[in-house]
């Protein structure tokens, strides 16, 4: 039986790959000039179900954080309700705004997923990032409004941006951004955001509740029934850390996520949610998410539908393009969300790129950015029609790929997986915060281990990065941090390049050797292939010379065996050093079994 079932999958990989999907895909035995060793059509599309259920957490935690923004529903403070957290009208008008996030990102995930493995041929996920989603609801809108600029306002910044991305994109300028900023302020990045996200998972709005804020000091213990807080927002002292959802949350979706992770069981981040949101199902109980109220009843009754397709009433094509008035906000918003992408998108491609072994390492690009990047830039404009933050490439997507998958049929099937979960958007949506609040502290655990990669050896490379990893969650902004960050290494390493200058180089820190290296020459030049064939005058400036292909090895056909293998699990799911956050964890990436004669072989175009 079991060799029958073996020569049945051979005959299958067999004529796929002969097939012009195998030839578009690359797949082994495609005799395409740079088929990926290894590849096999059931091995990717099993790849892309693992991918799929790494990633799927991201429908309900994204709903969530969108929907406490409290999109275009209105709130009308009062001095003792400011943040509207008691008009029960407001709170329905949110719930409906869930209800639209979850249609919103399973469908802008599937649309961005399945381009980015059909155009790109890259096992890659896309989906709104963390991170990106939290800087717009807690920094740019705000809690409920409470910010500096309207949800209207901020989506047409997000597509204008997706637009100027892309232009950035075609003309190589945003590879090579992405290539010039310091790897310290990279890999700080990632790291100050997980610590921004574990904030959040800590707090009632979209997570646990075991923190809240206080007079005496800036924070407190709470862990309290949400009706049993006091007028100030903290708990009373007799209902400390007696929240049975918060406890029903640590354990059944933190400590035993964590235990199946351990255990490299795959999608354990969705069993956790998941097993925590069944318990919460059931009215009448301590725990439950449908309390006997207005509020309870109606999301009851919408959870009853089960599988529906919930059209997006209330958040699609909502940009306000009369920015007159908003002119300084909308600014502000468009240059905050291009440096933040520029950090976060780009530096996620990149990891992920890393670890699949796609990095040429002359040029430090990696094979079809530019494609990939126009890929992410559209996705990233329709999904602002759509309602919902930038989107960008996900570290799980690692899954997929300790999976053994290497081409871009990954995301096409992983996409496809997204694209019927639009009809399944009540389950999605009534999943309650203490659900998904240890899956932030968790993700914010993994982007912390990308702190050992820091240069601490050099405080010029060391205090920026510590800056940024601080400020973001003290202020409660990543874009402060990113500014603290970038804004001192500027001002320490010119402050010592000039003094060094002055001097002829006697005067210059003990330990200046140990500084990291960093420079805007990128070898591989500033623009990317494609131009520069065009500007030679070659007409069919889209193909690379047949010279580089003739020298090109396939980039995945020659990685390390063990990169691939069930030792590698955890360094792709469990310890995502950076990926989605930042820069990738040199050790989990591997770069030295590139091959050397794939210098040439890496797609710039």
């Amino acid at each position: 039986m079991a060799a029958r079932m073996r020569e049945w999958s051979a005959s299958i990989n067999s004529a796929v790959a002969k097939s012009r999907v195998g030839y578009w895909f690359q797949l082994d035995g495609s005799g395409h000039r740079r088929e990926r060793k290894g590849s096999y059509f059931l091995t990717e599309l099993r790849a892309g179900v693992a991918t799929f259920f790494a990633m799927a957490y991201i429908i309900a935690v994204n709903a969530s954080i969108v929907a406490d923004s409290g999109g275009t529903c209105v709130c009308s403070g009062t001095p003792d309700d400011p943040m509207c957290d008691a008009d029960e009208a407001f709170l329905l008008c949110k719930q409906a705004i869930r209800r639209d996030a979850v249609t919103a990102t399973a469908a802008i995930s599937a649309l961005a997923t399945f381009s980015m493995g059909l155009f790109a041929n890259m096992p890659v996920g896309v989906a709104p990032g963390m991170g990106l989603n939290a800087y717009f609801t807690y920094s740019v809108v705000g809690r409920h409004g409470s910010g500096p600029v309207p949800y209207q306002v901020a989506l047409t910044a997000i597509f204008i941006e997706g637009w100027i991305f892309f232009a950035l994109a075609i003309f190589g300028m945003r590879q090579w951004l992405a290539r010039a900023i310091p790897a310290s302020i990279k890999i700080a990045t990632g790291v100050g955001i997980g610590l921004f996200l574990t904030i959040i998972g800590l707090t009632y709005g979209e997570g646990l509740g075991i923190i809240v804020g206080a007079q005496s000091t800036p924070v407190e213990l709470a862990g309290c029934s949400p009706e049993n807080r006091l007028e100030d927002g903290t708990c009373p002292s007799w209902d400390k850390m007696r929240y049975p959802g918060m406890w029903i949350g640590i354990f059944c979706g933190g400590i035993l996520t964590v235990l199946l992770m351990m255990y490299r069981v795959k999608g354990a981040i969705l069993m956790g949610i998941l097993l925590v949101s069944i318990i919460s199902w059931p009215r009448g109980t301590p725990v439950s998410y449908f309390p006997y109220t207005a509020q309870g009843n109606d999301s009851f009754d919408f959870f009853k539908k089960v599988v529906t397709f919930h059209p997006i009433e209330n958040i699609l094509n909502v940009q306000e393009w009369n920015i007159g008035e908003y002119g300084g906000q909308f600014g502000l918003a468009l240059i905050t969300f291009l440096y933040v992408d520029i950090l976060d998108c780009t530096g996620t491609l990149y990891g992920v790129a890393r670890f699949a072994g796609l990095i040429d390492p002359r040029t430090q690009d990696f094979e079809g950015s530019s494609v990939a990047y126009m890929v992410d830039a559209i996705s990233i404009s329709i999904g602002s029609i759509l309602g919902v933050p930038p989107v960008t490439a996900f570290v799980e997507s690692g899954a997929g790929i300790s999976e053994g998958g290497k081409t871009g049929l990954v995301s096409v099937s992983a996409g496809f997986l997204f694209f019927i979960s639009v009809f399944f958007a009540p389950i999605f949506a009534s999943i309650p915060p203490y659900a998904t609040g240890s899956v932030l502290i968790l993700v914010g655990s993994m982007m912390a281990t990308a702190v050992v990669d820091i240069n601490w050896k050099y405080l010029g490379d060391a205090v920026p990065a510590f800056l940024a990893i601080s400020i973001m969650p003290f202020t409660y902004s990543i874009a402060d941090g990113l500014i603290a960050g970038v804004m001192s290494y500027i001002i320490l390493n010119t402050i010592v390049w000039l003094l060094k200058l002055v001097t002829g180089g006697r005067i210059k820190p003990p330990n200046y050797e140990e500084k990291e290296p960093w420079t805007w020459r990128i070898p591989g030049g500033f623009f990317p292939g494609w131009l520069t064939r065009l500007v030679s005058g070659k007409k069919d400036f889209w193909r690379e010379y047949d010279s580089d292909l003739d020298n090109a090895e396939p980039t995945l056909g020659k990685m390390d065996e063990r990169h691939m293998s069930e030792d590698r699990v955890p360094s792709g799911e469990i310890r995502p050093a950076g990926g989605e956050y930042g820069l990738a964890d040199e050790k989990t990436a591997q770069p030295e079994t590139v091959s050397a004669s794939n210098e040439k072989g890496a797609r710039n175009d």
